[in-house]
């Protein structure tokens, strides 16, 4: 979703919001609002609206490389000074070995309609997200053996009964993303959905790749173990899994001591909380056959006025570093104009905030509109979009509005809860 109509259309908005930490709508030069993180170091994108970073250490050099989804309405194809010609898309590539000093050393332009993919680092599978020639659904997974890049090999397409070619009938919600535990934990777990009508769907990854592929219903059935619907009015954005989680509570009893928990994050499409309140979910899946739900998290709207800041208040996507660094202990989430909020996750039946950092907007900063009796009032906040970490602690946020990259670290109880000197 772009930054909403016209400027010209736009009906300019200034307000002092209610009283508190947060009391007035972001201005240009007001400093970040945080607790128990702080900022290292920015880089603008050439204020490009961002989406997912992922962070490699590459030989004595820690690289970033961060999606785009495009321009904005009025520059839908902005201009890459590091070549002079306009770019839709692309890839930004970041060199964050110095955290306080990130700098792009290159874009890959021209991408375009690609989304939430998992690619296996040790044996090469990858499961893309994207449509197929006359499936039935926008997204569904191809999987692909990637381990000779030069030489990709296609393993099979999987989606629901109902999304393959020739299907009759209603078509099932669409996939977000999956996230694969690999050959040692051989399961993959599939998010549907968006904002509404979700489930995660829990898969056996050795018959996935190996069972049989014609895609015909009894086959896109056979991998699956189960199925856990969200409500009707959430989605599932990202299905993070976390097996094997000791629960300090449980200690004492004879079964139970560790539960397998999946975190599922929803994702807020509308602007100014126009729909149902997008949040984090916690589920027990230790009997897979029989997930249940037993927490969820969200940011309190009332701490920040955040439905009348402007742009998009609810959840989107959390950090996905399995790195021992932060995993089972603090989960951090993109939650939009709430910024990036940080969650000690090591009692799952309890999830609580240690942290949070909402970025300061800069003049780049793009506008979010909805429209009031056909006019487009427009507001311009942070829309933090996707947020992920590395192995020596830095966590890497980027701006959906074209605010750019903020590199963070943890301070205070945050940083003891994931035990950091």
């Amino acid at each position: 979703m772009k930054g909403g109509g016209k400027l010209a259309l736009c009906v300019a908005i200034a307000f002092l919001g209610s009283a508190g930490a947060y009391a007035e709508q972001q201005k240009v030069g007001a400093p970040p609002e945080a607790s128990n993180m702080r900022l290292v170091g920015t880089d603008d994108l050439q204020a490009r609206s961002a989406y997912q970073p992922t962070i490699h250490h590459q030989g004595d050099r820690w690289i970033a490389y961060i999606g785009h989804h495009g321009g904005t309405d009025e520059l839908p194809d902005p201009v890459n000074p590091m070549t002079g010609k306009p770019e839709p898309n692309g890839t930004s590539i970041v060199d964050v070995t110095d955290p306080a000093n990130p700098a792009l050393i290159a874009r890959i332009g021209g991408l375009k309609d690609t989304h939430k993919s998992w690619w296996e680092c040790d044996t090469g599978i990858a499961f893309l997200v994207s449509g197929a020639p006359d499936w039935r659904t926008r997204r569904m997974t191809q999987v692909y053996d990637l381990s000779d890049p030069a030489h990709p090999v296609k393993i099979r397409d999987f989606g629901l009964p109902g999304q393959e070619p020739g299907s009759p009938g209603a078509v099932p919600t669409e996939l977000h993303g999956p996230i694969s535990t690999g050959s040692s934990g051989n399961r993959v777990y599939f998010g549907y959905g968006t904002n509404k009508g979700g489930f995660l769907q829990i898969v056996d990854r050795e018959k996935l790749l190996n069972g049989p592929k014609q895609p015909i219903a009894e086959n896109l059935r056979y991998p699956e173990i189960s199925r856990m619907p969200l409500s009707a009015l959430n989605g599932a954005h990202t299905a993070f899994p976390m097996p094997g989680m000791p629960i300090a509570e449980f200690s004492h009893d004879k079964d139970g001591k560790t539960r397998d928990i999946v975190m599922i994050v929803d994702e807020a499409i509308l602007n100014e909380c126009g729909e149902a309140r997008q949040m984090v979910w916690f589920a027990d899946v230790t009997t897979e056959t029989r997930p249940m739900m037993i927490s969820s998290y969200t940011v309190p709207e009332a701490s920040g006025s955040f439905c009348e800041r402007g742009g998009r208040f609810g959840s989107h996507s959390s950090s996905e570093s399995m790195a021992p660094v932060y995993y089972k202990k603090i989960a951090f989430i993109a939650f939009f104009n709430a910024g990036v909020r940080a969650l000690d996750i090591r009692d799952p039946y309890h999830p609580r905030e240690v942290g949070y950092f909402i970025p300061s907007i800069t003049p780049a900063t793009d506008k979010r509109s909805v429209t009031i009796e056909g006019k487009d009032r427009c507001k311009i906040a942070i829309q933090t979009n996707n947020v992920e970490t590395d192995e020596r602690g830095y966590i890497y946020a980027v701006d959906r509005a074209n605010t750019g990259l903020h590199i963070l670290e943890l301070t205070g109880e945050a940083r003891a809860v994931a035990g950091l000197p």
